[in-house]
């Protein structure tokens, strides 16, 4: 949303950029470490889209439906505290979404605990 708010970019368009960096950007935290470890790229962004895929959809929709409900987020600009509150309160409500699907992964043995 930064990028978007920086360049201008409508709602749709915001948004769009937002969810693909968010899933590039997930993605890549979670095919890196394993590259370290040994397995191929294929292996790895097989690996992480299974164990991640969902997490990353989840904390994506929480994050954007929550700037899209806070009235006046999408169109502030970078410079006022609403955009900046706005991008928190999505934060935090993408992380409270996302935890249940990361502790139903774990207690199933999908992915481990760190």
């Amino acid at each position: 949303m930064v990028i978007s708010a920086h360049i201008g970019l409508n709602n749709f368009a915001s948004i769009l950029l937002s969810v693909i960096l968010g899933f590039i950007a997930g993605l890549a935290l979670g095919v890196l470490p394993l590259r370290k470890f040994g397995f191929t790229f294929r292996k790895a962004l097989k690996t992480v889209i299974i164990c991640e895929g969902l997490n990353i959809a989840v904390m994506e929709a929480f994050e954007v439906m929550t700037q899209v409900a806070i009235p006046g987020v999408m169109a502030a600009h970078l410079t006022e505290p609403l955009f900046w509150i706005g991008m928190t309160a999505s934060l935090v409500a993408g992380f409270i979404a996302a935890f249940p699907v990361n502790y139903i992964f774990i207690k199933r043995g999908v992915r481990h605990q760190h």
